[in-house]
């Protein structure tokens, strides 16, 4: 299976490079050149666990004084993109040969994590450009050529992503034409949108010779007929700019069409996503309940109350049990060195969805904790209470992952 999944998302990187235009071109934001990013003549300080996340620490104070404004407003911060570039992070994962900062999984985790901890809504944003950049290490990890792509991100491309609306069915429509294929679709969410320069998603071909078929492609969101909606006003996680995408009649060439599956089968490259992606996104809602921690013992330190006391302790288990879950994750990943089973898709699912209960009732204990100043707008706490609880809607959604997870063991498809 681990062969399958490379071979269809071996022409990834020919979809991107050959639309794709270079670093130059790279739009919607202030930054137009090659980021600055850690490379071999870095100090070895960079390099470590401590060195990412200290610069994420950096981007995420400059960050914080804004973040309650932009939740009034629903604004994402396309200053936040900037600085992720200009301090390396948006290629953090990148290897270094090809001109990014040579993380590891669990260092971008990290990233995530302390982001999450500052802004939690850049934090998740991030966190869809980051799955991406990923699993096209997994790719390079198993041997496929995944350099085009990875120099563009390295060059200071932002990857958005729409693989949790479109999943396994996929939407929209396309029609063979010649040299390509004319797409139409609505895609969303597609957090980070306005921010980004690559768009990575699939489109519905019903009338496919050999039956309904699912084309996964790249799209420059500077193709003509590509524009966003601003249509994204939520409870919680509301400046992460996760608007519609509209396609209208673009032309996406044969050449940027990286595979062509089956519709409603389960396809391999999505345990390499599952794989990739999931501790990632895991990780930037732990950095959001950190900072419900911090604020909870912060307003509560030196305190006897009885309850306070015992609440602070179910707080301690919860954040721990959160946290262990979330390290198993990255642990099992093996530095993207995984085997894309059906297997370990459904060992990651299941600890996203139990590390997910836990994520929340830590935040909720939090605001416990501090009592009913914890509810109000006046404490941070308040909006990350709203913020976490977008961690049920990644995929896969508690009733979905107990389906899948249960398929599996007992030995059938993941769609069963």
């Amino acid at each position: 299976m681990t062969t399958t999944a490379a071979s269809q998302t071996t022409s990834v990187t020919t979809a991107l490079t050959t639309t794709v235009a270079p670093s130059p071109a790279v739009t919607g934001t202030a930054t137009t050149g090659p980021a600055p990013t850690a490379t071999s003549a870095d100090t070895a300080s960079e390099h470590t666990t401590a060195g990412w996340v200290d610069r994420a620490r950096i981007v995420g104070e400059s960050l914080r004084p804004e973040v309650a404004e932009r939740d009034r407003t629903g604004e994402l911060s396309r200053t936040a993109f900037d600085l992720l570039r200009e301090h390396g992070l948006s290629a953090a994962g990148v290897p270094i040969e090809f001109g990014g900062g040579g993380a590891t999984h669990t260092d971008v985790g990290a990233i995530l994590r302390e982001l999450g901890r500052h802004d939690p809504s850049t934090a998740v944003a991030f966190a869809m450009h980051c799955h991406l950049v990923a699993t096209q290490v997994w790719r390079h990890k198993h041997g496929a050529d995944a350099s085009g792509v990875l120099g563009k991100v390295a060059a200071g491309a932002i990857l958005v992503s729409t693989g949790a609306s479109d999943w396994v069915a996929s939407n929209g429509h396309a029609e063979r034409v010649e040299g390509g294929y004319r797409v139409s679709a609505r895609k969303a969410p597609a957090s980070g949108c306005e921010a980004g320069t690559i768009l990575v998603t699939s489109i519905r071909w019903d009338d496919a010779p050999e039956g309904p078929r699912v084309l996964h492609c790249a799209v420059p969101f500077s193709a003509p007929g590509v524009r966003i909606e601003q249509t994204w006003d939520t409870l919680g996680l509301r400046a992460t700019g996760s608007h519609t995408v509209v396609l209208e009649d673009v032309f996406v060439p044969d050449a940027a069409v990286s595979l062509i599956r089956p519709a409603g089968v389960w396809p391999p490259l999505l345990n390499t996503v599952i794989g990739a992606a999931m501790p990632l996104v895991t990780a930037a809602y732990l950095g959001i309940a950190d900072g419900a921690v911090d604020t909870a013992l912060a307003l509560t330190a030196g305190r006897t109350d009885p309850h306070v006391v015992q609440t602070v302790g179910e707080l301690a288990n919860a954040h721990t049990t959160a946290a262990d879950l979330t390290a198993a994750m990255f642990a099992d990943s093996d530095d993207l060195g995984f085997d894309n089973t059906d297997a370990h898709a459904a060992r990651t699912l299941s600890r996203k969805t139990v590390a997910a209960d836990h994520i929340i009732t830590t935040v909720r204990l939090a605001m416990e904790t501090v009592g009913g100043f914890g509810y109000s707008r006046g404490c941070d706490i308040e909006r990350r209470y709203r913020d976490v609880h977008g961690v049920l809607f990644h995929p896969l959604p508690r009733a979905k992952q107990l389906r899948f997870t249960a398929n599996v063991l007992l030995g059938h498809s993941p769609l069963e």
